[in-house]
């Protein structure tokens, strides 16, 4: 299976635990596509928001296609996930019951058609930032060590 990623939300993962992940289509114009297989899209401050019994992706910005003519999208514009029913009841159930927010981890190609990975998460405390910064620097001073040792 052939998978191309284009953006991945590093903040995310540092900013909060990941509860469960779901993957969703994204409902997309011509030049937003091209767009993307440029990787010209920013993911940092997006989520997804409910409308109804519809779920969107809200702030992600994806620029203008610059050899687009005159019909081109607009950047920041609400974008619907493709999910069916169960997984769109099961997130917003989540989201109602248990105080989680709902945030994509990446974006990427998969056979062709542009996915979006998105998150349940709870929100991490300064402390838990800290110790996720002390944990990843020990990880990557051990990596370097063993390197060196070969």
């Amino acid at each position: 299976m052939s998978i191309l990623i284009i953006q991945e939300n590093k903040k995310a993962r540092f900013d909060y635990d990941i509860v469960e992940t779901f993957e969703a289509g994204l409902m997309l114009t011509g030049s937003e596509v091209k767009s993307l297989r440029d990787k010209n899209v920013q993911l940092k401050d997006s989520y997804i928001s409910f409308r109804g019994d519809e779920a969107f992706l809200q702030n992600a910005h994806i620029s203008e296609y610059k050899s687009s003519s005159y019909n081109n999208h607009e950047p920041e514009r609400l974008r619907k996930l493709l999910l069916n029913r169960i997984e769109l009841e099961q997130i917003s159930a989540a989201l109602q019951e248990r105080g989680l927010s709902c945030v994509p981890l990446k974006i990427y190609f998969k056979k062709g058609r542009a996915k979006l990975e998105i998150a349940l998460v709870k929100g991490r405390k300064t402390h838990d930032k800290r110790e996720a910064i002390k944990k990843r620097d020990v990880e990557a001073q051990i990596r370097s060590t063993l390197r060196r040792s070969r």
